[in-house]
């Protein structure tokens, strides 16, 4: 991917000014997500890059339940269709702990069958960065024919995706 290119996270900014920064300073914290919804996407583009190292690091290590950068490597991977966020919030909590989730859905197509990870995800705000902890996995629709496609490419359902 050339940095020029639109970022995979949907956000339609090229990715040397999205997430390519908050990826290439993971180790040193120098640029860090600011938001839970500036980290998801930043995690979603890594599964789509194959990032795994970043997707570790960002993950909450009391929540990673024994997951490793080898198990994330292990295929099949899916093709990765679009993200689409649906919404996020952050929340300061009277002992100063700072929370925050993120509701999207993540189109893929794995095995010629098109399906999303539609999820509510859970984020903690410590040692000035936020982490992904856990998320509630929820039952995504299929999109109908005329339904505007799940890659955002502004075309129908029918003529995109649904297709190829």
């Amino acid at each position: 991917m050339t940095p020029e290119a639109y970022c995979p996270c949907c956000s339609q900014k090229p990715y040397q000014h999205c997430c390519e920064t908050l990826h290439l300073n993971v180790d040193s914290g120098t640029q860090v997500a600011t938001s839970p919804e500036q980290l998801m996407r930043s995690r979603y583009c890594a599964f789509v890059l194959k990032n795994f190292d970043y997707i570790i690091k960002t993950h909450h290590v009391d929540f990673l339940d024994g997951l490793t950068f080898e198990q994330l490597q292990q295929g099949p991977h899916p093709h990765w269709l679009g993200l689409e966020v649906l919404a996020a919030n952050e929340k300061i909590y009277p002992d100063g702990t700072q929370r925050g989730n993120v509701t999207f859905k993540a189109w893929y197509k794995l095995a010629g069958e098109i399906d999303a990870i539609y999820e509510r995800s859970e984020f903690i705000f410590e040692q000035g960065r936020w982490y992904y902890t856990q998320g509630q996995q929820m039952q995504a629709k299929r999109p109908r024919r005329n339904d505007p496609c799940v890659c955002q490419s502004g075309k129908k359902f029918k003529q995109c995706c649904l297709t190829r």
